[in-house]
């Protein structure tokens, strides 16, 4: 029951991450929405969504570091 409230609030994140139009909260809703899904994407142990999520994970850091010029263009 724990694990599908916190998938339920990652989907939420990642939504208001969709909705936002301020860059650095998009990032983080992503980062924070993606990692809580990984864990119950862990749970349900479908592997298919638990590399959906790291890849998804993987692309909203590195958003964020592009966006933060500590990766360059």
């Amino acid at each position: 029951m724990v694990l599908e409230i916190i998938g339920a609030i990652g989907l939420l994140l990642i939504t208001a991450g969709v909705l936002t139009k301020n860059r650095d909260q998009q990032n983080f809703f992503f980062i924070l929405g993606g990692i809580l899904l990984t864990m119950y994407s862990v749970y349900i142990k479908d592997p298919i969504f638990i590399i959906l999520q790291v890849v998804f994970i993987v692309a909203a850091i590195y958003g964020f570091l592009k966006a933060k010029n500590i990766i360059e263009n």
